[in-house]
C-alpha cells in the first residue's frame, strides 16, 4: 500500500531539510510516496537565493499519512506566527506529524505541540521554550517520539528521525538497508546528545572508531572497557575520555544501545528463541534482555516480537 508523505515547505525554508524526507523515504523502497505542498501552492523562497514551486497546496495534508515540516531560517515563523490556513491544515489532519529542526516552530505556532515534549536545534531551543511555555522543550536530544507527533534537531537528526520512523513502520531490516543506501549510521538513539564536542585529533590520529567497529562484530562476547581500550591501543581512562568526546556517551551506555538494537533486529527478523537472541546480542540471559527491552520500549521480548509482526 502507498504511504503518502506530505512535505510542507514554508518561506525561508532550510534547503537540506526539504530534501531529507524525499531522499530517505525514497531510499526505503517501502511504498512511501513523497510530495511537497505550500500555503496556496505558491512558490517558496530560501535564503540561498532560489525558489521552489511545490506541486500541491495545503489540501494535501488532509489525505496524507505522514506530514513533515522542514526547518526555516528566520522569518515570522521564528516569532511563532503562521497563517490561519497553515494552522487549520496542521490541526485538521489525522496524519502522523514530524518536524525537522526549526520546523518545530511551525508545529508550535499551530498548537500541535501544546502539552507535549519536543525538541529543535539546540541553538533555538530556548527561544522555542520562551515563546511556547506549554511545550516541554528538551534541547539535548536528537529527536523526540510522542507517537503521532515527532520532532527532531538539525539536518542530520532529521535523517535519524526518518530512519526511526521507517524502523517503526517496517522494522530494522528495512531501516538498515535504507541507511546503507543513504550512507549514514543505521541507528542513533533519539536520546543521544545533540552537541558533542569533537576536539581536533592529536598528531597520532588515535580514535575509538576501530574499537567500536570491532565491538559491533563481537557483541555476543564479554566486552569491557579494558578489552575495548586494548583494541584501540589505549589505557582505559584515556579510552573512556576519548570515547565520550567522539560519541557523547560512556562505553557502557553505547554498548548497551548496540546490543539492544541487535536484539530488536533479531526479534523482528528471525524466529530465534529468546535465550538465543539474548546470547547473540551479548545480554547473557533472557532476564537481562527482558529488563533492558522493557526499559526501552515497555515490552517483553515475546511481546515485542508479537507486536511488531502484527
Amino acid at each position: 500500500m502507498t504511504h503518502r508523505v506530505a512535505v510542507l515547505v514554508m518561506d525561508d525554508f532550510a534547503t537540506l531539510d526539504v530534501g531529507v524526507p524525499g531522499q530517505v523515504f525514497w531510499a526505503a523502497r517501502a511504498g512511501y510516496e513523497v510530495m511537497t505542498c505550500s500555503d496556496g501552492g505558491r512558490p517558496v523562497r530560501c535564503r540561498a537565493g532560489y525558489s521552489i514551486t511545490p506541486d500541491h497546496d495545503l489540501s494535501l495534508l488532509a489525505s496524507a499519512d505522514t506530514v513533515v515540516v522542514p526547518g526555516v531560517h528566520g522569518g515570522v515563523v521564528m516569532d511563532g506566527i503562521v497563517s490561519d490556513a497553515v494552522r487549520a491544515a496542521l490541526r485538521g489532519t489525522s496524519a502522523r506529524i514530524m518536524s525537522i529542526c526549526t520546523g518545530a516552530f511551525v508545529l508550535a505556532a499551530a498548537g500541535v505541540l501544546d502539552g507535549r515534549r519536543a525538541t529543535t536545534h539546540w541553538r533555538d531551543a530556548a527561544r522555542l521554550a520562551a515563546l511556547f511555555p506549554k511545550i516541554d522543550v528538551d534541547p539535548d536530544v536528537l529527536f523526540v517520539d510522542e507517537g503521532d507527533v515527532l520532532t527532531s534537531a538539525g539536518v542530520a537528526a532529521g535523517i535519524d528521525l526518518c530512519l526511526h520512523v521507517i524502523r517503526r513502520d517496517h522494522g530494522a531490516v528495512v531501516a538498515g538497508r535504507t541507511a546503507r543506501r543513504c550512507v549514514t549510521a543505521p541507528l542513533r538513539d533519539g536520546g543521544q546528545a545533540q552537541f558533542i564536542e569533537r576536539p581536533v585529533p592529536d598528531p597520532s590520529g588515535t580514535s575509538t572508531a576501530p574499537a567500536r567497529a570491532w565491538a559491533l562484530e563481537h557483541l555476543a562476547e564479554p566486552l569491557s572497557v579494558p578489552v575495548m581500550a586494548a583494541r584501540a591501543g589505549m589505557g582505559a581512562r584515556t579510552f573512556t575520555r576519548r570515547f565520550r568526546d567522539e560519541t557523547g556517551m560512556s562505553p557502557a551506555r553505547w554498548l548497551t544501545q548496540q546490543r539492544l538494537a541487535h536484539a530488536r533486529e533479531l526479534l523482528e527478523a528471525t524466529d530465534l528463541p529468546v535465550d538465543e537472541v539474548a546470547r547473540r546480542s551479548g545480554f547473557t540471559t533472557p532476564v537481562t534482555l527482558r529488563t533492558h527491552l522493557h526499559t526501552a520500549v515497555g515490552l517483553t521480548p515475546l511481546g515485542y516480537r508479537h507486536s511488531f509482526r502484527h
